[in-house]
């Protein structure tokens, strides 16, 4: 079954001025307009998780802010701010509301991978609508590609295409094998939204609002120009739309901080627990002996166990985000054995954040779990955002263990 109104979400940008530049807007000012959302994403998170999508006033405060073209390159009236900025402007949405800032960091992060397309590509989508929306299935083995003559023929189903409601394009990951059956190639495709079915699967336990729906197709032609391939160990291999936009920003592999965007989200949603639970506790007393609860030792230990988390989880994976910023800024790439360490730190990073989070959980006792408050909202959200394969530290520490003892680690992809 079709998500419920999404046509109607995606013609509503009809009623919209036309499409700004946003070359002008530095780094400082992007930080400022995410800001200056906050208080307005806080009063839409009830009806963005009760719709299970980003609700059309919000998307279209986003898109006149700028912001989901944050990282969009100048050339279509993009910001292309500095890399640093893929984590910490998506924080700064998520101190409003950790579901849309979810969304954003999506949204924004393919603007910033659309740019290693070919240009073709990137003008099929961008000449007449800069401001597209593009979601994402990244399960290469969810998707299955068979060559043809001028492209491929697409069939899948993808889970968690976070931010498909609002969105007119897909990249879908896919498969090609050769007539052994055996993978021959690892390739993203462009797909625009008539192509794919939206199956209405988005009932879930938290993070409620990212929409993030199954979506299938069967057997979509798509032309070669919009097929990438990301087998990036084949000799000779690059991506063609680097030799136009050359600012090093585009370069950072997504296999190394690239879950660090939607990191920020969820860190921002454990900074707003503590906060809301810090605000509450001062000013209340207990139920049983009126004792003031701000004096009890106990709570103040965990109020301070919980922010250092929250704290060391922000400055470890910000300061990765720099630091992947800095080295191709001065020529140098990412081994795989970086890249390792890197998702190795987002795992355990958010790891981190979400103990925080249940710390403070666990001393609101039974306050936590009425839905008048917004903790147990909070709570929900942080252990729906954990089971991300980036989040996992099953799936994330042990290769960077495997290879640190001399072991061989293998992906086409990474």
């Amino acid at each position: 079954m079709n998500a419920p109104n999404s046509a109607n979400i995606l013609s509503s940008k009809m009623n919209r001025k036309t499409a700004q530049s946003f070359v002008d807007v530095s780094y400082e000012e992007a930080k400022e307009r995410a800001y200056a959302l906050v208080p307005f994403l806080k009063s839409q998170v009830e009806l963005t998780e009760k719709t299970s999508y980003i609700p059309e006033t919000v998307v279209n405060a986003l898109h006149d802010s700028g912001l989901f073209r944050y990282q969009q390159p100048k050339m279509w009236g993009g910001m292309e701010v500095d890399y640093r900025g893929f984590m910490e402007i998506p924080y700064i949405i998520g101190l409003g509301c950790p579901s849309t800032a979810w969304v954003f960091a999506n949204m924004a992060s393919h603007h910033r991978q659309l740019a290693q397309w070919p240009m073709q590509a990137q003008e099929d989508i961008l000449a007449s609508d800069p401001d597209a929306l593009i979601a994402s299935g990244i399960a290469y083995v969810q998707g299955q590609g068979q060559k043809i003559d001028g492209g491929l023929l697409l069939s899948g189903q993808w889970g968690f295409s976070s931010g498909v409601d609002i969105s007119s394009w897909n990249m879908l990951a896919c498969t090609i094998k050769d007539e052994n059956n055996k993978p021959i190639d690892w390739c993203m495709c462009l797909v625009p939204k008539e192509d794919y079915e939206i199956v209405d699967d988005w009932q879930t336990m938290g993070m409620r609002g990212t929409g993030s729906r199954t979506v299938k197709c069967k057997d979509i032609f798509i032309p070669e120009h919009r097929v990438l391939s990301m087998h990036i160990h084949r000799p000779g291999f690059h991506f063609p739309g680097l030799k136009i936009h050359t600012n090093p920003m585009f370069k950072v592999p997504n296999s190394s901080v690239g879950g660090n965007g939607i990191a920020g989200a969820m860190i921002a949603n454990a900074q707003t627990m503590l906060n809301e639970t810090t605000e509450w506790i001062k000013s209340k007393s207990t139920s049983y002996t009126g004792a003031k609860m701000s004096d009890i030792p106990t709570l103040q230990l965990k109020i301070a166990n919980a922010s250092g988390k929250i704290d060391a989880a922000y400055t470890w994976l910000m300061s990765n985000c720099i630091e992947a910023e800095m080295t191709y800024k001065n020529g140098q790439t990412f081994d795989v054995e970086a890249k390792l360490k890197y998702r190795r730190n987002t795992a355990m990073g958010m790891k981190m954040a979400n103990e925080a989070v249940d710390i403070l959980h666990e001393l609101l006792g039974a306050n936590g779990i009425y839905e008048k408050h917004s903790f147990e909202r909070m709570f929900r959200d942080a252990h729906a955002s954990a089971g991300h394969f980036v989040f996992n530290q099953d799936a994330q520490l042990i290769p960077y263990g495997l290879k640190v003892l001399g072991g061989e680690f293998k992906s086409p992809t990474m």
